[in-house]
């Protein structure tokens, strides 16, 4: 076309200064495509990306709008152009990137309209390592409601950000180390695979293990081979794994940060964890069970899906908590199954995965157990062991926090467990809450007390008088179930025998220990004061010598 006709075309398909559309008279790109911050070709595809996208027009003249044309390319092309602004833009959508040429028929003036996409979901880009924005004719520093705007975005479920293609990136950022630990277990994994294995190259075997796509690094490859210095390319994403070490009063006394690639360090991060031996006796043994506190598979199982489940788009990192009876194990994003109980319950996988290309590499690699059983297997080996099940805490809708016990909570529990081998998972989880005081509803109750189970009101549930009696556990029963009131209540007048008088002090010492285990501080301390408003006002068989805040009990 000719200079009026392209002048016209770039007037009607590419209107000037908005959000999503710059002109600029660079006549040079040597220095307009890679210069000054803020001010050249990069950092205006950064502010346009993390809008909406949109275009930048790049050799027409800004107040006249007449076509000045590029003079100067310094060897960039259509197509190598494209690769740098991958190279200097962050998180840059490279798939819908495009670059355009038009040249004017009758003065050969040369014009390039960049096609710059809207950045993808949750993924800010940079260019001179900051990211921008653009407000009027101005580009500026990403304010804090855009960027938190970007972050906080639904990700369609068709869009998957382990496997987003580095083209960047090569094999020689991978670890061989890595590699050949992937080989080791993908074979056992796949023994059936493993003399042919041995044969493929190194591209072959990660394109078969689903790791690249067709010899192409994706952001799966660096997570779980990359080499340490690697890690740039996934940014602003954060592939840490941090351990930290806390006493009993919960005061920080060691850690350690682990990068990529994810595959060795993950195991790393295992071997930091204290795994001792705790001993427990059993009813018909005159000699302790010894057990590690935490089973090998369940560690491995938390962690890993730690780094399955990431969402990596948060920036965020993956902690690891030892405490002394206690691993806590978090990671951000929210749990996309909503509920643990449809984990365990169902027996096909779920429909979505948040990062599914990473979960499957880690199927076959041999780090997670097949997609959607390794939850429900975690409670199934803590059972088998009769410790407390798996604690999900999904309160933060923006992170997954995992407990898992080292020792036995309510020796109850375990005795249940032990003498009732056939009950279901859903009882045992059921169970679980009870020992740990957390609140199930009135059918889960019902049920439990239809089994015999448990005992108590709805807020003080106990294991029942039956199993108490098929443990041998007597003891622990009454101190969970407590005593009748008029027990209580002829303690008190037994003592107002003795002694003639008694303070509040007096009577929160007699009654206060032994009230049963299940109530805490708070309603013990309620109890009491029930009691002995019934003996004074209902019963009539105590009074009050001193005051209402001095009391001084007397019998009548």
């Amino acid at each position: 076309m000719t200079e009026v006709e392209l002048k016209q075309y770039i007037q009607t398909h590419f209107p000037k200064e908005n959000e999503a559309c710059e002109w600029k008279d660079f006549k040079s790109l040597k220095h307009s495509f890679g210069g000054q911050a803020g001010d050249d070709i990069i950092s205006y595809i950064s502010a346009i990306a993390n809008m909406e996208g949109g275009y930048i027009v790049v050799g027409i003249k800004d107040k006249t709008q007449d076509i000045s044309g590029i003079t100067e390319f310094n060897n960039y092309t259509t197509q190598n152009i494209k690769l740098k602004i991958v190279e200097k833009c962050t998180n840059i959508n490279s798939e819908k990137l495009k670059v355009e040429e038009f040249k004017t028929s009758d003065t050969e003036k040369i014009v390039w309209v960049f096609h710059i996409p809207k950045h993808l979901p949750r993924l800010i880009v940079y260019s001179h390592s900051k990211a921008w924005q653009r407000i009027e004719d101005s580009l500026v520093d990403l304010k804090k409601e855009r960027q938190d705007a970007i972050l906080k975005e639904p990700i369609s479920i068709n869009e998957d950000w382990s496997s987003q293609i580095i083209p960047t990136a090569t094999l020689d950022d991978l670890d061989p180390k890595a590699i050949t630990k992937a080989r080791e277990e993908y074979k056992e994994k796949k023994p059936k695979k493993a003399t042919e294995c041995d044969l493929w190259d190194d591209t072959t075997f990660l394109n078969k293990a689903k790791v690249t796509i067709q010899g192409k690094i994706t952001n799966t490859a660096i997570l779980l081979l990359g080499k340490e210095e690697s890690a740039h390319y996934i940014n602003p994403a954060i592939a840490k794994i941090s351990w930290i070490l806390k006493d009993e009063y919960n005061v920080e006394r060691d850690y350690e940060h682990f990068s990529v690639p994810f595959i060795i360090n993950s195991t790393e991060v295992f071997n930091r964890v204290r795994n001792l031996t705790y001993r427990y006796m059993k009813d018909d043994s005159l000699f302790p069970t010894e057990i590690k506190m935490y089973d090998s598979f369940v560690i491995r199982e938390a962690l890993h899906n730690c780094i399955a489940h990431q969402d990596y788009a948060m920036q965020g990192r993956i902690t690891v908590v030892e405490k002394p009876d206690e691993l806590i194990f978090s990671n951000v994003g929210s749990f996309i199954p909503k509920s643990v109980e449809t984990v365990i319950e169902q027996d096909a996988p779920q429909e979505y995965y948040r990062n599914a290309f990473l979960a499957e590499a880690m199927v076959n690699l041999n780090m997670i157990d097949t997609i959607g059983s390794g939850i429900k297997r975690m409670f199934i080996e803590q059972r088998k062991r009769f410790f407390p099940l798996p604690d999900f805490d999904l309160s933060d809708p923006s992170k997954v926090v995992v407990k898992i016990a080292g020792r036995i909570w309510d020796e109850n529990y375990t005795k249940l467990l032990m003498s009732k081998t056939d009950l279901d998972l859903k009882t045992v989880v059921l169970l679980d809450r009870v020992q740990k005081s957390l609140p199930i509803s009135e059918n889960e109750i019902k049920l439990l007390r239809k089994e015999k189970l448990v005992e108590g009101r709805k807020n003080s549930l106990y294991i029942s008088a039956s199993i108490a009696k098929v443990t041998g556990d007597k003891s622990s029963y009454i101190k969970l179930r407590g005593f009748k009131d008029e027990h209580y209540k002829k303690m008190i007048l037994d003592y107002l025998g003795a002694y003639r008088t008694a303070s509040k002090q007096d009577i929160d010492k007699l009654i206060l220990d032994i009230l049963p285990n299940i109530l805490d501080e708070n309603k013990k301390a309620n109890k009491v004061r029930n009691l002995v408003y019934a003996m004074s006002k209902r019963d009539k068989t105590i009074v009050n010598k001193g005051t209402t805040r001095n009391p001084v009990w007397q019998k009548v």
